[in-house]
């Protein structure tokens, strides 16, 4: 018999083995789409509904797509179906998503909250705050940030300084948070405090706060990209309810570091097929007698960033089927320093083809295309820093995937 799973998502057929109920699942996906996904929003960044509340709330074929994909369960498709999920496996998952970029659609779910504290909630929190929290997460109606850096805490985390008193009825929260995205439009925050000055990372604690609370002060960053996604933050005497505490008191490093690992696999994961840069290189650069890009010397390095994606995409599709097996996200700091090396050489060479063209930031002479590769060359520099330093993640994968003794 097929599972409750299958009988409300796939129409109430039934399948013979793990291989036909997958197939099954892909025909009925490639069905489901073209009469459920808008046009309009075909190859659209989901970034700009993603990290724009405005444009997400005036938008109404992303309100209809958004309510069609929650219905379903989809944006969260392995969730338990009691918290907005499908049940789905890692393989019904991935078909999902190869199934969207094929016909050049997106996950409108997406968020900060279904890819870094949903997934920690299902593991570290209580009952009560899975359902208050996930089915409104599920259905993309409450935006989350992460407040986590701070000033004088970056790479060393575990020297944040917020500080959370315990006040009998309700914690109470000073200090300073920056480089957090998306605060300006978010409502809630998943935030790491200091309940212990006497211990680094067993005085740390994991706090969800009320955006609206009084107390909370926000000021947008402007970036060198000219975007202002990240914030900074201020809680002065902020109360927080004392079921807001996420996991025990002084045990919040280690909540967080599961969250990372969420983070690092979500900002690397596979965002369908990247398109080649081959036929702005032959318009920009030109073709040699025999037809090729004109500069060898960038012809060899499009070619190695080409195969360095392909194989990139070729280890995302093995990662996923090890993850079919095991909850454990391996090895997350060696696909984030891939994924950013990849993406940084990428944006690099798009400028670069551009040649005058991809000087421009702002003004007249420039067209839309063109700026936005410059920009995008700019906030490329922030991939190997955000979600964990390009060196904390090697020392990531040196102590923990490739076990080496420390100094």
């Amino acid at each position: 018999m097929a599972s409750l799973e299958q009988s409300s998502l796939h129409g109430g057929e039934e399948f013979d083995g793990e291989a036909g109920a997958l197939e099954s699942f892909r025909r009925m996906i490639r069905d489901w789409l073209p009469n459920n996904f808008p046009a309009s929003l075909r190859d659209v960044d989901p970034l700009v509904f993603m990290g724009n509340v405005h444009a997400a709330r005036a938008n109404a074929d992303y309100q209809l797509w958004r309510e069609r994909v929650a219905e379903r369960g989809w944006g969260v498709p392995t969730w338990p179906q009691r918290f907005g999920g499908a049940g789905l496996t890692e393989a019904h998952a991935r078909i999902l998503a190869e199934e969207m970029a094929r016909v050049g659609a997106f996950n409108p779910i997406r968020s900060y909250g279904t890819m870094m504290l949903g997934p920690t909630l299902l593991e570290f929190g209580s009952e009560q705050q899975k359902l208050d929290h996930l089915p409104p997460m599920s259905r993309n109606e409450v935006r989350w940030c992460q407040g986590f850096s701070e000033p004088g805490a970056g790479s060393d985390l575990a020297s944040l300084k917020t500080r959370c008193e315990d006040k009998g009825d309700h914690w109470l929260v000073n200090g300073q948070k920056i480089w957090t995205s998306g605060a300006d439009q978010a409502d809630w925050c998943f935030c790491l405090v200091r309940t212990d000055t006497s211990h680094k990372q067993r005085g740390i604690s994991f706090l969800l706060i009320d955006m609206k609370s009084p107390g909370v002060e926000v000021r947008p960053i402007v970036l060198i990209s000219g975007s202002t996604h990240f914030s900074e933050v201020f809680f002065t005497d902020v109360k927080v309810p004392k079921e807001n505490l996420v996991g025990e008191i002084n045990r919040g490093w280690t909540v967080a570091k599961r969250l990372l690992q969420f983070e690092r696999d979500s900002i690397s994961e596979s965002r369908g097929e990247i398109p080649s840069l081959a036929p702005l290189a032959r318009k920009h650069v030109g073709l040699d007698e025999k037809g090729r890009v004109a500069d060898p010397d960038l012809r060899t390095r499009l070619i190695r960033n080409g195969m360095r994606a392909s194989a990139y995409g070729l280890t995302l599709a093995r990662v996923a089927t090890e993850k079919n097996s095991s909850n454990e996200p391996p090895a997350v700091s060696v696909i984030k320093n891939l994924w950013s090396s990849i993406a940084q050489e990428r944006a690099e060479l798009l400028t670069e083809l551009l040649g005058a063209d991809g000087l421009g930031w702002s003004g007249e002479g420039y067209d839309k295309a063109s700026l936005d590769a410059t920009r995008a060359w700019l906030h490329s520099r922030a991939f190997s820093i955000y979600g964990g330093t390009y060196e904390i993640q090697n020392n990531v994968t040196a102590k923990r995937v490739l076990n080496l003794p420390e100094q």
